[in-house]
């Protein structure tokens, strides 16, 4: 039976009260928005993501304020540059109370109850352009603080990149933007004050990154909803509710050429892709995988005498990929595979932006040269990318290039092209995992992962660099039971 939380959960906030939190994790998922309010905080997970998001803020405002800020209502009394941890409090439409923590207040030229000065709030911005997030919730962040100041608040700063050159975004607080706030409040109060949640997000993909996503995951599995499938996202899904297909079980069940039918009229490409949809909903609604080619999906391994698994790990926002993992994985003296779960030789090569490129490329050069007849073996298109561009930029020759393109073996590409998975994503975890392959640390995933190594670089904990090489060993290790699995449904014919 599904079960929905109810209102006689934890809860967050008195009923009355719209937080800025709150508004912003409702402009997130609507859902979100009253899981936080009314949710089962037992069921609540720790993300990563979160913690990311408050180091690159402080990396962000450190390069914006020479000193450190100064805390609370005090602070704008006196004057600081600076000023974090302010409570602001107002009130909304239809009487809500309003309360917003701005996560930095600066000093401006103007007027306000503490003497020829005021303040404008600053937002440290994730991703690369403003959002309807970031503005509304910056609009609230004005309102409040020209309430608590008695000045106006005309606009609001944006800043980022806290490693690299610091970004700065000036933003209006005027115009249509405070009558989007006033409706987008009403709403956010209208979803709180419902008995049960609102419904599931048509596209889950950004679900990974919250904290209800095990909770929801369930509700998903169990209404049997159409995102659940593979390769279906909010677009794909609501053409798929259009033709009047509701759920996993109903399109595991329809005619795949009356249904290409039907969606072609949005576009031709919906007509190809419909059979697929179909077989893939057909899979996991079976739980058993189905072949859809007969041809070995490894065929470089037929004569290999071994193998290097390769995984990257990275931090995307600097452009930085600091870590080169790889395992020595030899063909055993009778001629047969080691077994998935297999060590292997673990080989990682740290990155040091301060060392620079030319020296990993020698390292990599040197280990790829020792073992010249051994493809390399990666999960996903990262890591040829990666290993593409960085020759590019180094001036690698192109022959040298091509031999080296040639070795590279995607094994997720293979996969997806010889297989249809009874599982609703194709990323690594799920495949592995339902494989049956286990990570050594639970819970452990790339965002963990680069959160660790921007404590390991700021020399905060030591420890975490260790954590780091054996995440990155069991990802190399679990590409080797995706690979292995591959070799094996081979020799089963």
């Amino acid at each position: 039976m599904r079960h929905e939380p109810g209102l006689t959960g934890p809860g967050g906030h008195p009923p009355d009260l719209l937080t800025d939190r709150l508004l912003r994790g409702w402009l997130r998922c609507r859902r979100r928005a009253w899981l936080d309010q009314h949710g089962p905080q037992e069921q609540r997970q720790w993300t990563a993501h979160r913690a990311l998001a408050l180091d690159e803020q402080l990396r962000c405002f450190q390069n914006l304020l020479p000193e450190r800020p100064g805390h609370g209502a005090s602070a704008c009394q006196a004057g600081a540059p600076g000023v974090m941890g302010v409570r602001l409090r107002s009130t909304g439409p239809g009487g809500k109370r309003l309360e917003a923590h701005p996560s930095l207040l600066v000093r401006v030229e103007g007027h306000s109850r503490w003497g020829p000065y005021a303040y404008q709030p600053v937002l440290a911005r994730q991703g690369r352009r403003l959002t309807r997030e970031h503005r509304l919730v910056l609009a609230l962040w004005g309102r409040l603080l020209a309430d608590d100041q008695q000045g106006p608040v005309p606009e609001a700063l944006v800043v980022a990149g806290g490693d690299r050159h610091l970004e700065r975004e000036r933003l209006a607080l005027g115009g249509g933007l405070p009558q989007q706030l006033d409706n987008a409040l009403a709403k956010l109060g209208e979803d709180l004050e419902r008995p049960t949640p609102p419904p599931l997000v048509n596209d889950r993909k950004k679900c990974t990154l919250c904290s209800w996503r095990g909770l929801c995951d369930g509700v998903a599995a169990a209404e049997g909803h159409l995102s659940e499938v593979s390769g279906i996202g909010g677009k794909r899904r609501d053409l798929l509710l259009e033709v009047g297909i509701t759920s996993l079980a109903a399109l595991a069940t329809a005619a795949a050429e009356p249904l290409g039918e039907a969606l072609a009229v949005h576009g031709e490409q919906h007509r190809e892709v419909a059979p697929q949809l179909v077989r893939q909903a057909q899979v996991q609604a079976a739980g058993q995988p189905w072949r859809a080619l007969v041809a070995a999906a490894l065929p470089e391994l037929r004569t290999a005498p071994g193998v290097l698994l390769y995984d990257i790990e990275s931090d995307p926002d600097a452009r930085d990929d600091f870590l080169h993992g790889l395992v020595v994985l030899p063909r055993e003296a009778s001629g047969a595979w080691p077994p998935s779960g297999s060590e292997g030789r673990y080989v990682p090569l740290l990155a040091l932006q301060e060392h620079g490129e030319e020296r990993l490329w020698r390292r990599l050069e040197r280990l790829l040269a020792h073992y010249p007849d051994w493809p390399v073996l990666h999960y996903g298109e990262t890591e040829a990318i990666a290993l593409m561009r960085l020759t590019e930029r180094l001036g690698v020759p192109e022959a040298e290039r091509q031999r080296l393109r040639a070795r590279l073996v995607d094994v997720h590409q293979r996969l997806r092209r010889h297989w249809v998975m009874p599982v609703n994503s194709y990323g690594l975890k799920a495949i592995a995992s339902w494989l049956g392959f286990r990570w050594s640390q639970h819970g452990v995933d790339g965002a963990r992962c680069l959160l660790w190594w921007r404590q390991w670089r700021e020399g905060r904990h030591g420890h975490q660099l260790r954590r780091i090489l054996r995440y990155n060993h069991d990802d190399n290790r679990a590409t080797w039971a995706v690979a292995r699995w591959l070799l094996d449904q081979e020799a089963m014919g």
